[in-house]
C-alpha cells in the first residue's frame, strides 16, 4: 500500500513534482513474506519506480483529452491517462529512507491507499533519453501560465479559516486552473449564462473570471455545507 497526503484526483499532482509539488508518502509492504530482505540494498538508489493499481477507476476509453495543450483528444495508450484497460500507474520518486518494510519518499502523485505492484531501481544510464522525440506532446506549445488575482472579499474569508484550510483552497484552486479553463464535470467547473465561472471543491465553490493575459480573478469562496461535498 501507498499511503500520501491526497484523498481525491483532484488534489493530486498530474506527475510526480507537477508544479513544485514534491509531496512525501510512505509505502508500507505486508508481512510475513520477507519484504526486509527483499528491500535490502534499495537504499544505494536515489530513484526507484513505482507500479500500482488505479483501484478507484471503473471503465476506460480508447482517447482521452489530456489536460494540457490543444482540446484534441489522444489514443489513451499516447497519454499517462489514469483510466486504461489495465489500469496500471507507474510513477519515478526519491527514496528517503528504508524503514524496515517500509520507504519514505518524495515525489508521490498517486492516491492515498493505492495498492502497491512492484518496485524497481531507476537507473539512469539505461533509462534517460533527453533527446527523445516526444510525439504529440513536443508538437504542442506549451500553454501560458496563468495569473491569480484573489478579491479582497477573498483575502477576508482567508482570515476566517484555518491557514491549512488557506493553503489546500490555494493549492487546488491553483493547481486545477493553472493551464486550461472551460467547464468540466469531472473538476466540478461551471460557468454561468453571465460568464461566471464556478468551481467545486468539496463543500466549497469558489467564484471566479477570467480577463486578459492569462488572469484568473478569484472573487469569492463560499461553504455550502460539508453535505455537498460531493
Amino acid at each position: 500500500m501507498i499511503r500520501t497526503p491526497f484523498t481525491d484526483k483532484y488534489s493530486a499532482p498530474r506527475q510526480p513534482g507537477d508544479e513544485g509539488i514534491v509531496a512525501r508518502g510512505k509505502v508500507i509492504l505486508e508481512r510475513g513474506h520477507n519484504f526486509e530482505q527483499a528491500l535490502e540494498d534499495v537504499e544505494g538508489f536515489e530513484k526507484i519506480w513505482l507500479i500500482y493499481w488505479f483501484d478507484r477507476n471503473a471503465n476506460w476509453k480508447p482517447k482521452v483529452l489530456p489536460p494540457r495543450g490543444s482540446k484534441t483528444k489522444r489514443g489513451v495508450f499516447a497519454t499517462r491517462a489514469p483510466h486504461r484497460p489495465n489500469p496500471i500507474g507507474l510513477s519515478l520518486v526519491t527514496l528517503v529512507e528504508v524503514k524496515g518494510r517500509n520507504l519514505i519518499v518524495e515525489g508521490v502523485d498517486m492516491l492515498d491507499k493505492t495498492p502497491l505492484l512492484d518496485i524497481k531501481p531507476y537507473l539512469p544510464q539505461f533509462e534517460s533519453f533527453p533527446d527523445s522525440a516526444e510525439g504529440w506532446i513536443g508538437l504542442e506549445k506549451e500553454p501560458a501560465k496563468k495569473i491569480f488575482i484573489y478579491s479582497d472579499t477573498v483575502k477576508t474569508f482567508f482570515a476566517t479559516v484555518t491557514p491549512t484550510e488557506e493553503r489546500d483552497l490555494r493549492a487546488h484552486i491553483e493547481h486545477l486552473l493553472r493551464y486550461e479553463i472551460a467547464p468540466h464535470r469531472y473538476k466540478r467547473i461551471t460557468l454561468s449564462e453571465s460568464g461566471v465561472y464556478t468551481l467545486g471543491y468539496k463543500f466549497w465553490r469558489i467564484i471566479f473570471h477570467t480577463s486578459e493575459n492569462e488572469t484568473i480573478h478569484i472573487e469569492a469562496i463560499h461553504n455550502v455545507g460539508k453535505e455537498a461535498k460531493k
